[in-house]
């Protein structure tokens, strides 16, 4: 199995689609599975269930944010 030094959760895709796209994608990807803080309870707990969806579960709280991350 080849090394994902650079490009890490996008090695997947291999040698296709060039070095500069799949660094766009590994920096998206980071962003949206990132723990983030809850607006309501204040803790890093807030996590994206599907685009634009983020769910806390600490206070059990859903709403509407951004897609790849939430902007409140």
């Amino acid at each position: 199995m080849a090394k994902t030094k650079f490009v890490k959760t996008t090695g997947r895709f291999g040698t296709r689609y060039g070095l500069a796209i799949r660094r766009r994608v590994k920096e998206v990807e980071e962003k949206q599975k990132k723990r983030y803080l809850c607006p309501n309870c204040k803790k890093s707990v807030l996590k994206r269930i599907s685009a634009g969806i983020w769910y806390c579960k600490k206070c059990k709280s859903k709403f509407a944010g951004g897609a790849y991350y939430p902007e409140i």
